[in-house]
């Protein structure tokens, strides 16, 4: 969306802005009915649409459809303001864009989240958008917490379900160098590709040894038992606990190599 300027046909770079008494003044006519002042402030308010929507703009949504979509948000923002509140519209408007964005790429999302979820999700952020407009700032989670009658934990959890996906090569830092991305923060140093594929020869390996082999190799090394107390629980000589797990250690190494 960087340096794009024209969206669904609009050249952004020419936007127009209202003052405060314009918008107070559109405002008022819109509510009693005038079409022509809802029509003047959509225009004069695409601006603030396109500020919240470059919020998503990693998401990997065209950034045509992410306006239009901003633009049902901003109209029905408009329809429902109270002009006799103290209130400043964009206030208002901000958190209604926002929530429409929200809403259309939580249903075009690709990762399916169950419906009882989704609509506690679509609960509290309702609830947050009414709150935000009312108190001038964004809810608590405490707040949030009384208003809706829900834990914390399920309202993080329900929240969380239907944030939308971030790639694992998503930057997050850079410095003139090689970026700095999300698989370089979450990345695990000790279960590596090379380590996944000596597990899964060791229990292929492991798999083919007789069923007294693998009750010795248990009880010695996820057991922690010394030979001679692996004799006293298998009825055998020490000797022959020594051997068999000689046996098996060798046969497993000839089927890895």
């Amino acid at each position: 969306m960087q340096g794009k300027v024209e969206i669904c046909g609009v050249n952004t770079a020419r936007l127009k802005v209202l003052t405060q008494t314009e918008m107070d003044v559109l405002l008022r006519r819109a509510k009693e009915g005038d079409k022509a002042a809802r029509d003047k402030l959509i225009e004069g308010n695409l601006r603030l649409v396109l500020s919240v929507i470059q919020r998503f703009d990693k998401r990997g949504e065209a950034p045509d459809d992410l306006f239009q979509v901003g633009c049902i948000g901003l109209i029905k923002a408009i329809e429902n303001f109270d002009p006799t509140k103290q209130v400043r519209f964009s206030t208002y408007g901000v958190p209604m864009i926002a929530g429409e964005v929200r809403r259309y790429l939580r249903d075009n999302s690709a990762i399916r989240v169950s419906r009882s979820l989704r609509d506690v999700a679509y609960r509290v952020l309702q609830c947050k958008e009414v709150m935000t407009a009312a108190l001038g700032r964004e809810p608590t989670m405490e707040e949030l917490t009384k208003e809706l009658e829900l834990t914390e934990e399920e309202i993080s959890e329900a929240l969380d379900a239907v944030c939308a996906p971030v790639s694992l090569f998503d930057p997050v830092y850079a410095d003139g160098g090689d970026p700095l991305t999300v698989m370089d923060q979450v990345r695990d140093t000790k279960n590596t590709e090379t380590e996944w594929m000596e597990r899964i020869a060791l229990r292929g390996a492991f798999r083919n040894l007789g069923a007294r082999e693998k009750q010795i190799l248990n009880l010695r090394f996820i057991g922690g038992k010394t030979q001679m107390e692996v004799a006293a629980l298998v009825g055998i000589s020490q000797a022959q606990v020594s051997r068999l797990e000689k046996s098996a250690i060798n046969s497993m190494r000839k089927s890895i190599s």
